[in-house]
C-alpha cells in the first residue's frame, strides 16, 4: 500500500476504533485484505447492501486473491455518523472461497431517507469507510441528485471521471454497463491483466480486481449507493443471449457466460436475489425512490435475439420483424406492469443501448445492436407507457461513448408527438479523450438535440416538478486528474416530456 493510501486508510478506517483495534492493525503481519475497497447499493426505504471482497493479492492468476481456501469470518459495522460513535447495526458474516471471499450484507430496519457509514474488519485490518444512504419513505418526494455513467475501459485512460463523481456527493449512482472490458492487453495508457482476452472464472475475477484496485473507482463506490446493470463487455463484445459475436477464444460460451456472471455478482453490491444460477442471473429489477421516482433497471443482453442481418450498421428489413426482442417477453411484461403501477412521479428506465431511432444515412441504415434493430419491441414499450398514462418517462442509456440527448417520439417518421426523453451518458474512458469540436447531429434525426464526444457522466437533480440535467465532461482522460465542467444543461418538466432550455 502506498504511503498516501495508508494514511487515508488510517484516517478513514480507524476513526472511532478502540485502542485494541489500532494495536492489532499496527502489529498485524498479514497482508492488507481490503485492496478492492468497499461499495454499497440497492437502496430501499429501510436498508441497502454493503459489499467488500477480501483480496490481499488481488491479481493472483488463480483468481482467489491470495486468500486461503477456507471460509473466514468478517465483521461489519453500519453507523449513524462517519466517526462510528453511534453504531446502527453490527454483525459477522462468513466469506467463502466459492464466492471469492466476497461479502454482501443486506441491511433492513434502518431509518428512511438518511445517510449512513459502514466498514469491515478482518484479521486485524479495518477497511476504508463508505458513505451510503437509504431511499426516502413512500409518500415523500425530496429532491434527488443522481449520477450515471458507463463504459470504463481501463486501457483507454484514467478514471478521473469516477473521482469527480465521488466529489459530487450524490444520493445515487447508476452504472449502465461495460464496467470492465474483456479484451486482451492493447496499446492504451494502461495495460490490461490478464494479458489475453478473458474467458475463465479466474480470468474474470482478476480483471474485475484490476479495475476495483483503481483509487478513483474506489472513491466513487465509497461515496454513494450504486445501481448497476451490465452491457456486453462484462462477458464478450456484442454477444446476444448465448450467441457469440465471434469464435475467439475457443470454448463453450455457456460456461464462459456463467463464469462472467458469477464474477460480476462477486464484485458488485447486489442482493441475494441477483445471485447467479449456472449461466443465468436475473439483473432486471425495480427500485423505488420514495414517491418521487421509480427506477426500472433493464438487462438488454441476456434475453435478446441475435442482432439482425449480421450486426453492424445497415439497412435491414428483419430489424422490424414483430417477433424480434431485445428484452425477452417476460422482461417486457415486467417493465410495462411496473410502469402501470405509477409508483412515483417519474419513471426512469436504466438500460444499455441507444433507445431513440437514429438513422445513420438517408437510405435508412441503423445500428442493429441498438433498439433500432428491435423496433417492434421498442414500439410495444413506447405504446405501453402511453396507454398506462406515464407522462414523465426518462430513458437513461450508456454504450455509445458519446453524450446524446433526444426527445422520444410516438412516431419517428412523422415526428408527431414527444412521449418521453432519452439521456445518453458518454463513457468514463472508452474512446480516449475525444474531440469537443466533433458534430454528430443530423437532419435525419430531428428529435436528437445534443451530441458531445468527450468523456464524463450525467448529473440529474430531480424534484416533483422537474429534472435538471447536466452533461458533465472532462477535456482529457489520457492524463490524470483533469477538472470536470458542464457541457450542456437541460430541463425536463414533469408531465411535459421533452428537452427544454433551463
Amino acid at each position: 500500500m502506498s504511503r498516501l493510501q495508508r494514511r487515508t486508510f488510517l484516517i478513514g478506517g480507524l476513526a472511532g476504533a478502540g485502542a485494541t483495534l489500532v494495536g492489532a492493525q499496527a502489529a498485524g503481519a498479514a497482508a492488507y485484505p481490503f485492496t478492492l475497497g468497499v461499495a454499497s447499493g440497492e437502496p430501499s426505504a429501510d436498508g441497502f447492501v454493503i459489499w467488500t471482497r477480501l483480496a490481499p493479492s488481488p491479481l493472483n492468476a488463480d483468481g482467489l486473491g491470495g486468500m486461503p481456501n477456507a471460509p473466514v469470518s468478517v465483521e461489519w459495522q453500519v453507523s449513524n455518523d462517519q466517526y462510528f460513535t453511534q453504531l446502527a447495526r453490527t454483525g459477522t458474516v462468513t466469506a467463502t472461497p466459492d464466492w471469492a471471499h466476497s461479502v454482501h450484507i443486506e441491511l433492513t430496519g434502518l431509518a428512511a431517507g438518511r445517510e449512513y457509514w459502514y466498514r469491515f474488519r478482518y484479521d486485524g485490518h479495518i477497511s476504508p469507510v463508505g458513505r451510503t444512504r437509504t431511499a426516502p419513505a413512500v409518500g415523500t418526494s425530496p429532491a434527488m441528485t443522481m449520477l450515471f455513467a458507463s463504459c470504463s475501459h481501463y486501457e483507454a485512460g484514467y478514471f478521473t471521471a469516477y473521482r469527480r463523481m465521488a466529489e459530487e456527493r450524490a444520493d445515487l449512482i447508476l452504472h449502465l454497463g461495460d464496467y470492465i472490458y474483456e479484451g486482451g492487453a492493447g496499446t492504451g495508457v494502461r495495460t490490461h491483466a490478464p494479458s489475453a482476452e478473458i474467458s475463465t472464472l479466474a480470468d474474470y475475477r482478476v480483471r474485475h480486481a484490476l479495475y476495483k484496485r483503481d483509487a478513483d473507482l474506489q472513491a466513487a463506490h465509497a461515496s454513494a449507493p450504486w445501481l448497476v446493470v451490465w452491457d456486453d463487455h462484462e462477458v464478450e463484445n456484442n454477444y446476444a443471449n448465448l450467441v457469440r459475436a465471434n469464435t475467439s477464444p475457443a470454448g463453450d460460451f455457456r460456461v464462459r457466460r456463467a463464469a462472467a456472471y458469477k464474477a460480476y455478482y462477486e464484485h458488485m453490491p447486489l442482493r441475494a436475489a441477483q445471485r447467479p444460477v449456472a449461466e443465468n442471473l436475473q439483473l432486471y429489477r425495480r427500485v423505488r425512490w420514495g414517491s418521487l421516482a421509480t427506477l426500472h433497471m433493464l438487462d438488454t443482453r441476456q434475453y435478446r435475439d441475435d442482432q439482425a442481418c449480421g450486426d453492424g450498421t445497415k439497412v435491414c428489413a428483419d430489424a422490424d420483424s414483430p417477433t424480434r426482442t431485445l428484452t425477452g417477453a417476460a422482461q417486457e411484461a415486467w417493465l410495462l406492469d411496473g410502469m402501470g403501477q405509477r409508483l412515483g412521479t417519474w419513471d426512469l428506465i436504466g438500460q444499455q443501448v441507444f433507445f431513440a431511432q437514429k438513422l445513420a444515412s438517408a437510405d435508412g441504415a441503423k445500428s442493429m445492436d441498438s433498439w433500432d434493430g428491435y423496433t417492434a419491441n421498442r414500439t410495444r414499450i413506447q405504446q405501453g407507457w402511453q396507454a398506462r398514462g406515464n407522462t414523465s418517462t426518462v430513458v437513461l442509456t450508456g454504450d455509445v461513448h458519446r453524450s446524446w440527448a433526444s426527445n422520444l417520439m410516438d412516431n419517428y417518421s412523422t415526428q408527431n408527438r414527444v412521449i418521453g426523453t432519452e439521456l445518453v451518458t458518454t463513457s468514463i474512458t472508452s474512446g480516449g479523450d475525444g474531440s469537443a469540436t466533433e458534430n454528430g447531429l443530423s437532419s435525419l434525426n430531428p428529435h436528437v438535440k445534443f451530441y458531445r464526444n468527450q468523456r464524463g457522466y450525467v448529473r440529474t437533480v430531480t424534484t416533483p416538478t422537474q429534472m435538471t440535467v447536466d452533461f458533465r465532461k472532462l477535456d482529457r482522460v489520457t492524463a490524470r486528474d483533469y477538472p470536470v465542467a458542464t457541457a450542456k444543461t437541460y430541463v425536463i418538466e414533469a408531465g411535459n416530456p421533452g428537452l427544454q432550455a433551463p
